[in-house]
């Protein structure tokens, strides 16, 4: 489950502080826009507000997800749909993103869905 927490190998170096305010897209629109990094290490993730589409909420992306990063248009590409993200295990409170059970939640979510396409 590891994978899904590690941030692929950027030519410009690992996802940091910088990336916060980049707009994220998947493969079928905006997501939304990161608002904070992954505060617990070896589970890498952004929290992205995803504005209306997610009726103001924010949702957990790990960085394992993530497909590239364009600094110059200051957008993140995952490599999973709104629709998926939207079905992921719900987070609800910025704790969430520090509680391991939450996080295994979730890492076991997007991992089954790497498994399920590669």
């Amino acid at each position: 489950m590891e994978m899904v927490w590690a941030g692929r190998a950027q030519e410009d170096g690992a996802l940091g502080d910088g990336v916060i305010g980049y707009d994220v897209e998947a493969p079928d629109g905006s997501v939304g826009t990161v608002i904070r990094l992954s505060p617990v290490p070896g589970f890498d993730h952004l929290v992205i507000d995803a504005g209306v589409w997610k009726f103001g909420r924010s949702v957990v992306v790990p960085a394992g997800m993530v497909t590239g990063v364009d600094d110059a248009e200051r957008v993140i590409k995952v490599g999973c749909t709104k629709e998926q993200i939207k079905d992921a295990p719900r987070f609800e409170r910025d704790q969430d993103t520090g509680d391991l059970f939450y996080l295994r939640q979730l890492g076991a979510y997007y991992e089954s869905l790497t498994a399920a396409h590669g």
